[in-house]
């Protein structure tokens, strides 16, 4: 994310170099095996620098699943204006969830949040992390939406918070699912195409927006 001070901008790319790190070790070597000693000793930092960063190992990946989840936002803001609400979500979907086969850094995410999310199973302090991301980017989405309906700055109608709602727990779903499979992450059952079917099946409550 753009914006923030120097200082500030750097303080977010050593809380997502950590996270990147973090995640890479819990894949490697398990998520009980790892340390918050280990993954700061990989990130090149010294553990009091992690644990100002984070209060617990787990927490350490939550800047690679809130970047993920802000992109997807992101794009809905950048979404053409002619584009329908359902529309817009749909095509932030398909851009954010479709790995470019040319950006290998975002094939690994993808790869890191399928392992992570399988982790969470089993991990309530990780599922805490998830759906903490989950809710915060809902949020976010719900004031863009605000905007593109054009409505007051600091409004907050039940309609829209309801429509992030309905569209956050549909992507939340289909990268779940996808998660949970064996299936490659592009084709009918990569998360993208999963997106695009839980966001046109709650059409319904999307087109409130």
């Amino acid at each position: 994310m753009q914006g923030g001070s120097l200082t500030e901008r750097r303080k977010a790319a050593t809380r997502l170099d950590i996270a990147r790190t973090a995640a890479s070790l819990f894949v490697e070597h398990g998520l009980r095996t790892t340390r918050a000693e280990d993954i700061a000793r990989a990130a090149g930092v010294a553990p009091r620098t992690f644990y100002r960063y984070f209060a617990t190992k787990e927490e350490a990946i939550a800047p690679l699943l809130t970047a993920g989840a802000w992109q997807w936002v992101e794009a809905v803001r950048d979404a053409p204006g002619a584009l329908s609400v359902p529309d817009a979500l749909r095509h932030a979907a398909a851009r954010t969830l479709t790995p470019d086969p040319d950006d290998a850094s975002a094939s690994e995410s993808l790869d890191w949040v399928r392992s992570l999310l399988r982790m969470a199973v089993d991990s309530p302090a990780l599922r805490s992390v998830w759906n903490d991301a989950c809710h915060d980017s809902e949020i976010t989405l719900a004031a863009v939406l605000t905007a593109r309906a054009g409505l007051p700055d600091g409004a907050d109608p039940l309609d829209v918070r309801l429509t992030a709602g309905v569209a956050g727990a549909a992507v939340r779903v289909a990268v779940e699912t996808w998660a949970a499979s064996d299936a490659p992450a592009t084709g009918p059952l990569g998360p993208a195409a999963l997106a695009e079917r839980c966001l046109t099946a709650a059409e319904g409550a999307l087109k409130s927006a």
